[in-house]
């Protein structure tokens, strides 16, 4: 039998949040106010004794001159994946959707499938038969993620193509890098560190490179140095409102939910970070660093001072966020996944985004449209 849904107050929405380890800050309510081109919705699952067992922060984004929307769960909802009928919870959700006007549906299942330690991440970049990160034997598996996607198969959900934050085509990463910290002392977490990572922590301490916390006034700092990292590494950088926006509503819900961190030399910021926390899980959200004095390396003295505090203020894990899957030599994205796994991260794969058509030809068209962009 289904469990009910209804739409729910930001309150309980809080308070569902409270009582989880770990939920991802995109199924915050505060996020949807961080996105003001999609409509925010807090969706709540209730059991048979009327008990709020799930919650999900969906995302509306309305088609031009139509009053029909894509709907979008970003690494969500927060139910029982382990649930042995995942249709239980989804076939509500799809109904008050298809009701509320969405051609389409999309979620992020915060489902892990595989990881890899650092160790075998780096004995599978150092073989030139192996291309990418499915071609190395995962140090864990899930066995229960493969079964659900089968399911999701079954009841019509198709795996989502990548995309774009931005507008219609929506899209998180489906590989990240994650550090432990529960049960280890942050001498052990140091002493996980690559050589690369501790000669370079070395190199900002005695260069003299401080690492401060900053506030909403720095952020103009941060962000003149995250538009020259877009224009050096070729992406499209977010307006300065963006983040403001990110600030006011996200430690409007907790003082302590978004951090500034930015180091300093000789008077200069030269790298700067922002910082996210939902209970025992901390995740790098967004960094900026310039081209000047990387000699003195800014950016690994940052990530240090981050892992740091994380450990300090109990983080069961640090996330470095997304990576490619690649451990091709060619591809520029092999120096990212070198650089997070070198702490000692291990590469983690998700389930991944997935799509649900409510209306097959209004979500062909939006895939067509998306293709052409």
């Amino acid at each position: 039998m289904s469990h009910r849904l209804k739409a729910i107050t930001r309150e309980e929405h809080l308070r569902f949040v409270a009582s989880r380890p770990s939920v991802s800050p995109l199924q915050l309510p505060a996020w949807g106010e961080v996105k003001p081109d999609w409509q925010a919705e807090s969706l709540g699952w209730f059991d048979d004794g009327g008990r709020l067992v799930g919650v999900g922060l969906v995302l509306l984004r309305p088609l031009p001159k139509l009053r029909r929307f894509l709907a979008y769960l970003p690494e969500g909802p927060v139910i029982d994946w382990d649930a042995a009928d995942p249709d239980r919870w989804l076939d509500p959700m799809l109904a008050y959707l298809r009701k509320r006007g969405a051609f389409s549906v999309k979620m992020g299942p915060p489902v892990v499938v595989r990881r890899w330690s650092a160790e075998a991440v780096k004995a599978g970049i150092s073989d030139p038969r192996v291309r990418r990160l499915e071609d190395v034997p995962p140090t864990a598996e899930e066995p229960g993620a493969r079964a659900l996607a089968e399911r999701l198969r079954r009841s019509g959900w198709r795996r989502a193509q990548p995309g774009g934050e931005d507008g219609f085509a929506a899209g998180q990463p489906r590989h990240v890098c994650q550090l432990p910290l529960a049960g280890r002392s942050l001498e052990q977490v140091q002493n996980g560190l690559g050589q690369q990572w501790r000669r370079n922590i070395r190199k900002a301490e005695k260069a003299g490179v401080k690492v401060v916390q900053g506030d909403y006034e720095d952020l103009g700092a941060f962000h003149e140095l995250y538009t020259e990292t877009a224009e050096r590494d070729r992406f499209a950088p977010r307006p300065l409102p963006y983040f403001q926006r990110m600030w006011t509503a996200l430690t409007a819900e907790d003082p302590d939910r978004m951090r500034l961190y930015l180091a300093h030399h000789d008077g200069e910021v030269l790298a700067a970070a922002t910082m996210l926390t939902v209970g025992d899980h901390v995740w790098y959200s967004y960094g900026a660093s310039t081209a000047r004095k990387r000699e003195v390396q800014p950016s690994t003295a940052l990530q240090w001072r981050m892992i740091r505090d994380s450990h300090e203020r109990g983080a069961r894990v640090y996330d470095f966020r997304g990576i490619g899957d690649t451990l091709d030599e060619d591809d520029p994205l092999l120096g990212l996944l070198r650089f997070k796994t070198g702490a000692g991260g291990e590469a983690v794969e998700y389930l991944g985004e997935w799509d649900r058509p409510l209306n097959r030809v209004l979500h062909k068209a939006l895939q067509l449209y998306l293709s052409r962009r």
